[in-house]
């Protein structure tokens, strides 16, 4: 029984070799240091805020044109409950910016975030017939939206001590 094995092994082993087989052992994978982080963030040194600076998915680019909630993209109450449970970059106290805040943003000239979209954005700032603003990152203006409609989300936080 043993010499059968031994001679079954080396059945194998031949073959292997007269195939074009290679016996040695195979190093394990080096995998490359890469930094792939997705949590950017920009950051406006003239207002100490810190801002969410993240790709935009295909599914939430859906979600705004199909006025639907997914990820950085849906309703007005979506986009409260989004930022205020984000979990981003290390920090945890993130919140849906003003608008005075967004607007500011859009219109420093030669800073942009690297990951954008020439739409409207969520503000946590309410306006006249239950609507909220909106800032269209295009021109920096400020609009009015109705909150069932989706616009796109941006979350910021404050990076000042609190006083």
């Amino acid at each position: 029984m043993k010499s059968a094995l031994i001679a079954a092994s080396m059945a194998m082993s031949l073959g292997l070799l007269m195939a074009g087989g290679d016996l040695t052992p195979v190093a394990p994978i080096q995998e490359a240091a890469t930094n792939c982080s997705s949590d950017e963030v920009f950051v406006e040194k003239d207002t100490q805020l810190m801002w969410q600076d993240q790709k935009y998915t295909d599914k939430e680019d859906g979600a705004y044109k199909r006025e639907r909630s997914y990820g950085k993209a849906g309703n007005w109450k979506h986009a409260m409950h989004y930022c205020n449970s984000l979990d981003y970059a290390g920090y945890t106290d993130w919140r849906l910016p003003t608008s005075d805040e967004l607007q500011h943003v859009h219109r420093i000239f030669g800073e942009e975030f690297r990951y954008n979209r020439g739409d409207d954005f969520w503000s946590s700032t309410p306006t006249v017939e239950h609507k909220y603003d909106v800032v269209y990152a295009a021109d920096g203006y400020i609009y009015q939206r109705k909150p069932s409609q989706s616009n796109y989300i941006r979350c910021v936080r404050c990076i000042a001590p609190a006083k």
